[in-house]
């Protein structure tokens, strides 16, 4: 039977439609991004999709012969651009694939051209396009090209004995780190890499502390709960200090300093943690009664709240020591003189040592030139009295500030967590820089020299021991955000004291910790010239031989997006901004920053095994675009003075404000091809990654395509003496075991939100099991869900099974 063109089935003239639509999109983007310097691959795919439609819609044979040889063009293109990586393959043929497989369709195919007609050279040309399509995705699915297959050798993971840490209690966890190291490792070995498959729910227990009228756009529940004797301690996001039974999760106290919460705006409601001090753990303290028991307040917890106090708390009933400070508490907001309520946020646990409480804080980032500055205190651990003060722009006067004085203003701060070493009588504090972040024309001569530096303080004075540099004049918002790690690396005449520390472009500099110098080789490399007028950039930046910073630059063919189609958007985006590598300054054009401001490494830090001598952290990889505006462009409605850290940012008294934001698709997804989130492991005898695999599934923001893509992290490590870590900040919502030996994935629990928080580990004192703990909370910056839960599990017993 003949089939004549007024016959044309809905689904054909449908069909034509669709390409002339498609073709158009395609070929006006595609003529734009050529315009821009770009591919030229979107504005001729574009013209032969439009020459397809018109085809289609006059019934002509020519449509699927000139469909096949488009097609495969693609796939020519698309192995040249992306070679055999899967998401990146995925994203430039996946409309073609889709609409070549419906094209071959026999109630489709054979209605195009008269006569009617199926089984010809069009199909057969088509046919072999769309399965070579299928077979080029089908062998991309079997190849990572991100993955480092190594592994530690078995003696290696096996001569690691709890026994050889002798300052470490396998049923402890006293400090934010773990311990006064940092180090994020647990002695506990109960699980294995042979037994963690059988870890199991043992409780959960719910803070009922939920966002409030009022609060800021970013509300996190970022907490490291901290384990001593049979307690846990905790803060929750509104600073409330809550005492947990470690066994069951039972509530035994709460204590609510009811902060102030008239300030005129909060940057965020976070407490990433407490701080735990024992009288009885340095020798001929004391502290305890005549029956043998803790004295009231010989042990103290310290809580850091969101309007700038600090409680000394008991943790045997959570009521504030009447004889530190106040009754109890500290004013963190003396000395740093107006508006400093909701602008100075101690959002982070000081360090404790024997005598000394030694506290920074945030400043909000790019509110205002005239802020706080970010003072380092050291407070008598038992009266709360100010024993010195770091101010770092005037770091010689470290005496204590007299009565009615003020730090200087606008300085760096330190808002992530510091560590000490008490044995070289030394705090390591990592510092910001003077804010506005993006815009530095008018930093005083001390915050050029203070920014985003690892500063060795003198526990005794507070004078300046030594600094390391990591990023000269930031204008990128890469501020040390890691808490440093402290280990003694194994060499060739014995143990050497070593510091770790982490940075958000991606380095570890691993620095001799009595003199500041690097045990790693650092250089100082060439970066991208050219800042705003009356702003400057530095010649040359930091790097050190250790680093996860991205191998290469971002390029247009790195560029992603679900389909052809916000791909393309994504490259004519990237093709618009300032780009010329790491490190290029803001513009008022716009300018691309990879790594962005979450960094690749940020507050969740490292890691580190001190028996085994390796490394394990979570890398992330996510693109920022960071623009500056003159202030006399922007309506006075638009301007905001705080609040969030995406968005318009004010910088009062600057000339230019500032817009921040991640660099995504118009769908959301990030503009740049994954993965995005991995976790590593490094050698640190021979300072090289080990294993690398890429970490975390799409399941929570794709749910109905729940791919190992590989998700960004912004929640801590831990590594056991067991030989498994555990890491839960992924952007989707579990709790994941892998073996440390070779990076593979072992078990993953099931979180009732965002775990943006950091796990610890414990055996239990009364039944001898060992519990891993994580706060499920979220992050509503990062985009996960808000919740209040703290979760635990243990290994399920042979008999239960």
């Amino acid at each position: 039977m003949v089939t004549t063109r007024t016959a044309q089935p809905l689904r054909i003239t449908l069909t034509g439609i669709l390409a002339l639509l498609m073709g158009a999109l395609m070929a006006l983007g595609g003529a734009y991004l050529a315009i821009l310097g770009g591919s030229w691959y979107y504005l001729l795919a574009g013209l032969g999709l439009l020459a397809v439609g018109i085809l289609i819609l006059a019934r002509r044979r020519l449509a699927i012969w000139l469909y096949a040889v488009l097609l495969l063009a693609t796939l020519a293109w698309t192995i040249y651009e992306a070679g055999s990586d899967w998401w990146r393959l995925v994203a430039r043929i996946d409309l073609w694939w889709v609409l070549g497989l419906w094209l071959l369709l026999p109630f489709v195919n054979r209605h195009i051209g008269v006569p009617a007609r199926w089984r010809d050279g069009a199909s057969g040309l088509l046919g072999i396009a769309v399965l070579f399509g299928a077979l080029l995705a089908g062998y991309a699915l079997t190849r990572d090209h991100s993955r480092i297959a190594g592994e530690f050798a078995a003696e290696r993971m096996a001569g690691a004995s709890p026994a050889g840490a002798a300052d470490r209690s396998a049923s402890e966890w006293p400090a934010y780190g773990g311990s006064a190291r940092g180090d994020r490792y647990s002695a506990a070995d109960l699980i294995t890499p042979g037994n963690v498959g059988r870890l199991k729910k043992a409780w959960e227990y719910h803070t009922g502390d939920w966002p409030r009228e009022g609060d800021p756009a970013e509300f996190t529940n970022q907490v490291t709960p901290l384990k001593v004797g049979d307690s846990l301690f905790i803060c929750t996001p509104h600073s409330l200090a809550i005492a947990l039974d470690a066994d069951s999760g039972e509530e035994l106290w709460r204590f609510d300093p009811n902060i102030n919460r008239d300030a005129k705006y909060y940057q965020h409601m976070t407490c990433r943690g407490l701080a735990y001090h024992d009288a009885a753990a340095y020798p001929g303290a004391g502290g305890e009664t005549a029956a043998g028991a803790p004295a009231r307040c010989s042990r103290r917890l310290f809580l850091p709240t969101n309007d700038a106090t600090l409680y000394a708390l008991d943790p045997g009933d959570g009521k504030p020591c009447e004889d530190f400070g106040t009754g109890g508490m500290i004013d963190l907001k003396v000395g740093l003189g107006d508006q400093a309520l909701g602008v100075y946020l101690p959002t982070s646990p000081p360090v404790v040592t024997e005598k000394l409480l030694i506290v920074g804080g945030s400043v909000t980032d790019n509110g205002s030139v005239d802020s706080p500055g970010g003072v380092i205190r050291a407070y008598d651990v038992r009266s709360g009295a100010l024993v010195w003060n770091w101010d770092p722009g005037n770091p010689e006067a470290t005496e204590p500030l007299p009565a009615g004085g003020t730090y200087v203003r606008s300085t760096p701060n330190s808002w992530t967590i510091a560590v000490a070493d008490e044995g070289l009588g030394l705090v390591f504090i990592p510092t910001g820089n003077q804010t506005p972040d993006q815009w530095g024309a008018r930093r005083s001569p001390q915050a050029e020299r203070f920014t985003a530096s690892l500063v060795a303080l003198d526990l005794a004075s507070g004078k300046v021991r030594w600094e390391f540099q990591a990023v000269h004049h930031d204008l990128w918002d890469r501020d040390l955000p890691s808490q440093p790690t402290l280990v003694d690396l194994d060499g060739p005449q014995g143990k050497v004291p070593a510091i770790i520390q982490a940075t958000k472009g991606g380095d570890l500099f691993v620095l001799d910790r009595r003199t500041g110098q690097p045990m790693v080789p650092v250089h100082e490399r060439p970066v991208p010239q050219g800042a705003v007028a009356g702003d400057f950039t530095a010649p040359t930046q930091p790097a050190s031989d250790l680093s996860y910073a991205p191998r290469e630059p971002l390029r247009e063919r790195d560029m992603w997006g679900a389909t052809p189609f916000d791909q393309l958007l994504c490259r004519i985006r990237f093709r618009k901004l300032r780009y010329e590598g790491d490190f290029t300054p803001p513009s008022e054009q716009g300018s691309l920053i990879y790594p962005g401001n979450v960094g690749t490494f940020n507050w969740p830090s490292l890691a580190v095994d001190p028996q085994r001598q390796l490394l394990f952290a979570a890398p992330n990889y996510l693109a920022f675009i960071s623009r500056l505006v003159e202030r006399g462009e922007v309506e006075a409605r638009e301007r905001r003075e705080g609040g969030g850290e995406l968005g318009l940012q004010p910088n009062l008294g600057a000339p230019y404000l500032v817009h921040l934001g991640p660099f995504v698709s118009p769908l959301g997804l990030p503009c740049q091809s994954p993965p995005w989130g991995y976790v590593t492991a490094v050698d640190l005898r021979s300072m090289q990654p080990v294993w690398m695999h890429k970490n975390g599934t799409s399941r929570d923001n794709a749910p109905f395509i729940p791919f190992a893509v590989g998700v960004p992290a912004l929640g801590g490590p831990l590594v056991t003496a067991g030989g498994v870590a555990f890491l839960s900040g992924t952007l989707d919502y579990y709790l994941r075991a892998y073996d440390l030996r070779n990076g593979e994935e072992l078990w993953k629990g099931r979180l009732p939100a965002g775990g943006q928080a950091t796990p610890i580990t414990y055996l239990s004192e009364k039944t001898g099991k060992q519990f891993v703990v994580v706060m499920a909370g979220g992050h509503s910056s990062f985009g996960t869900r808000i919740g209040d839960s703290l979760v635990a599990w243990t290994l399920e017993d042979e008999t239960e099974r």
